[in-house]
This record gives C-alpha cells, sequence and structure tokens, in this order.
C-alpha cells in the first residue's frame, strides 16, 4: 500500500536500479513449521542437511538466544551452512537482529551477497512501524542489485511491540516484500507489561468463572467451574485480519514450554483455526506438532470435497447430513480443498492419506 504521498504506480517499482522487480503477489508456500537453529553452535549446525525435506522452513537464528559473542560466528555459520547446502523443498530464511542492534546492518550487507540466492525470506525483529520496512527495503533492494539477484528477498515482521500491534495494518503494508507477520508472545508481554513469564501458550490466571447458584454467601463462597482463556486471542487474530487484508501470512510464534506437547498443540491449533499457516518450532519434536495441526485432518478434507461436489456452480444450497450448505460454506471448503492440494505437492504421507479419501469416494460412487 503506497504511502500518501507516493503514486500507486510506484509501488511496485525496483527501490534501486537494477534490483528485481517486485512481487504483485505473494505466493502462497507450505511453511507449517519455521525451525530455528542457531547457526553458531556446530551440532545443531551438522543435523541441517538431514533435516531438509523433513519441515517446511529453516531458519538460521541470529538474534534472541544467540549470545553477543557468538553474533559473528553465527552469521558466519549461517553463511557456510546455506553455501554447502541444497534446500529444495524446504524454505531457508533467517532471523536478523533487531535493527538498533550493532549487528543488524552487517547481517543484511553479509548475507544478501553471500547467500541471498537461497534466501527466501528475512525475518525482521521488534517491528515499530512502516519505517522500520522502508529501511529494510530500500536496504535489500541496492544490495539485490549489487549481487545480481534475479528474485527479491521477502520480508517477515515480527509483532513484539504495542506499538507494532497499533501500526498493524501499516507494517502489513509497507512493502510489496511483506510476506507475513508473526506473534512474539514474550516481547509483547514485556512491551505491554503483562503479568506473565510464559512464552506464549496461556495462563491460569486468566480465566472466567461460572456464575453462584444465586447471591447468598455460601454459593458465592462455594467450587464453581473455571475455564481458562487464552491471552493471545485478540492479537492473533487482529494480526489474521490485517494479513488478510494485504495478502500476506499469519504465524504464530514460539511455544516456550518444550515438555507440554499437549499444550502446544492446543495453541498450535487454536492459531490455525483462526487462520494462521504456521507456527515456530523450537524443538524438532515441535515440528511433527506443527505439521500435524496445520494440514487439515482426513476428516475435514472428506467433508470439504462432499461440499464442492454436492454444491456445482456454486449458487443455491444443499442439504448435507442435516446441515444447509451455501456458497459461504463452499468457500470455506475450497479454502481447506485447495491447501490439501498445497501440502500433499511436498508432503508424501499426506499425500498419501488425502489420495486414499479420493480412492475410497469414487469406490462409493
Amino acid at each position: 500500500m503506497p504511502a500518501a504521498s507516493q503514486s500507486a504506480k510506484d509501488f511496485f517499482r525496483p527501490l534501486a536500479v537494477g534490483a528485481p522487480t517486485p512481487l504483485t503477489e505473494i505466493p502462497f508456500r507450505p511453511s507449517r513449521a519455521i525451525h530455528f537453529f542457531d547457526p553458531s553452535n556446530a551440532k545443531m549446525a551438522a543435523k541441517i542437511p538431514a533435516m531438509v525435506g523433513t519441515v517446511d522452513v529453516l531458519l538460521g537464528n541470529l538474534e534472541d538466544a544467540v549470545k553477543a559473542d557468538n553474533k559473528v560466528a553465527a552469521r558466519e555459520g549461517l553463511v557456510e551452512i546455506a553455501q554447502a547446502t541444497e534446500f529444495e523443498p524446504t524454505q531457508l530464511w533467517t532471523r536478523i537482529n533487531s535493527l538498533d542492534s550493532p549487528w543488524a546492518l552487517d547481517d543484511l550487507t553479509t548475507l544478501v551477497p553471500a547467500i541471498g540466492d537461497k534466501l527466501d525470506v528475512i525475518m525482521v525483529p521488534k517491528v515499530q512501524g512502516a519505517e522500520d520496512i522502508h529501511y529494510v527495503d530500500r536496504l535489500l533492494a541496492q544490495l539485490e542489485a549489487k549481487a545480481g539477484l534475479t528474485r527479491p528477498i521477502l520480508i517477515h515482521a515480527i509483532l513484539e511491540t504495542a506499538r507494532g500491534v497499533a501500526n498493524i495494518e501499516e507494517i502489513c503494508g509497507a512493502s510489496p516484500r511483506m510476506q507475513g507477520l508473526s506473534l512474539g508472545p514474550a516481547d509483547l508481554a514485556a512491551d505491554r507489561r503483562m503479568k506473565t513469564t510464559r512464552v506464549g501458550g496461556g495462563h491460569p490466571g486468566y480465566l472466567v468463572r461460572q456464575d453462584p447458584t444465586d447471591g447468598t454467601p455460601e454459593a458465592i463462597a462455594a467450587e464453581r467451574t473455571t475455564y481458562q482463556q487464552d491471552l493471545w486471542h485478540y492479537t492473533i487474530a487482529r494480526m489474521v485480519d490485517a494479513c488478510a487484508m494485504h495478502g500476506i501470512y499469519p504465524y504464530y510464534g514460539p511455544f516456550g514450554d518444550i515438555a507440554d506437547t499437549v499444550a502446544c498443540e492446543d495453541q498450535f491449533r487454536n492459531a490455525f483455526l483462526l487462520g494462521c499457516v504456521g507456527t515456530w518450532s523450537l524443538h524438532p519434536k515441535q515440528i511433527a506438532i506443527a505439521n500435524k495441526v496445520f494440514s487439515p485432518s482426513v476428516e475435514d478434507i472428506t467433508h470439504a470435497r462432499r461440499v464442492v461436489a454436492a454444491m456445482g456452480d456454486g449458487t443455491g444450497a444443499v442439504m448435507l447430513d442435516g446441515k444447509m450448505e451455501d456458497d459461504a460454506s463452499l468457500k470455506q471448503c475450497l479454502v481447506m480443498v485447495e491447501l490439501a492440494e498445497q501440502l500433499a505437492a511436498i508432503d508424501p504421507e499426506l499425500k498419501r492419506q488425502y489420495d486414499a479419501i479420493e480412492s475410497s469416494e469414487t469406490e462409493e460412487s
């Protein structure tokens, strides 16, 4: 979305002579799990080639979780890994250091010339407003032109501040490079002065309580059922709407309790149902959870395909299993069917499961 002083015709023009032409549409690429790794950790780095094809996105992390003394080593390690590895069909992303840090400029000026042809997305932390995206956008164009790159590197912003959330629409529309947004719950909680020390997920104190049976002191003091609420529902929903408006993609961020795989799956599913396309993975066990949650179930695809088949040209309404299905239902189902097709193209096991549905439907007909 061009700024008020910018012509709409200029929005999709390169910001540097010789830079690749910006995309007019951000293509959807399955990215159920964005798996973070520390390129300065030799043991972790050695596992990366074997992980290609097992996870949708591998992200070389240069920011948080990398000590100051290891920043240069992490940057150099990512260059070595990228140059030595063929990543298809897995995407290669990186998270650079925050723009106010001593390392962010060197991150960009090192990585783009060295591995820009392999980098799909650069994740920018602690984005406050459109000005942060404009800075990275122009710099990337200059570096791409100098390196002779033929496709633009995309930008992904992390929502980690209250100001960033307040400016979410302008961030999403700041550049044709914008690929998506991720929720950064820990930094955002601190910036908002939220009273939680958890990295993502719910909190037992954030709840609603069943009404008392009457107004007597005994009834009020009696044991009543409580229901834990989701601290992040508002922010995720706002992020999903802003991304949908601008044709980019929303992601849940980190779930810090690695051991609690049950709650992790619940949080990932909440985000999936609200419209997120993927999440972060901080440990290999979270990859399997993300792949499961952010892939439509066999049951959902079976139903969606039945609705699509029954609706014909999409007009009118039909009854299936006692439920009315109409054009709105069809649109919902087409979202699921299209996602299933895209995931099946990169995930052999999902393809087998989804193909089994089709075979079963063919036999029944």
